[in-house]
């Protein structure tokens, strides 16, 4: 489409996920036979700097494997399971380190109850549960919104008071 300020003409579509439903937004221009895509809506979403790294890579794959909920559902159960160990809870199952989590008010109850859940979830296609190996697509998504607060709540929130507290030390 041209522009009317005289730029270079853009180009603009949308597309319809089989899986989800969702609708994704693309605006490029045409180069040489063909559309290079500049910008796609919305953007897509990365996992925060502020995760230790291991976390955040599973926290990325969750994101990006919603389409298969089964697969994000793992990912999302791996994150959540990295974050703990990132906080020194090492030892034992991921059941006990979440208890133990809570017991040491790393976690809240309701915290520890969804991490529970998720958990649940993420091994149900991990062990092929015989009665309900596969998770919904609204369950994984759940799951992925946990580990994201998790990963929030225990370093990005940290991290960015910490900050706060630095730059008000240094003003």
């Amino acid at each position: 489409m041209a522009r009317l300020d005289g730029g270079e003409p853009q180009y603009w579509g949308a597309f319809s996920c089989t899986s989800c439903g969702c609708v994704t937004g693309a605006c490029g221009r045409y180069l040489a036979n063909s559309i290079v895509v500049d910008e796609i809506y919305p953007a897509a979403k990365q996992a925060h700097e502020d995760i230790p790294e291991i976390a955040r890579r599973f926290l990325q794959q969750a994101y990006e494997t919603l389409n298969a909920p089964d697969a994000a559902a793992v990912m999302a159960g791996s994150a959540v399971d990295a974050m703990l160990k990132a906080k020194d809870y090492k030892t034992g199952s991921l059941y006990q380190r979440i208890d133990k989590a809570l017991e040491d008010n790393i976690l809240t109850q309701g915290m520890a109850d969804w991490a529970h859940s998720v958990r649940l979830g993420s091994n149900r296609p991990r062990h092929a549960d015989e009665d309900s190996p596969h998770v919904t697509q609204s369950e994984a998504q759940q799951s992925v919104e946990f580990a994201e607060a998790l990963g929030s709540f225990l370093f990005v929130l940290t991290a960015r008071i910490q900050r706060g507290i630095d730059a008000a030390a240094t003003a």
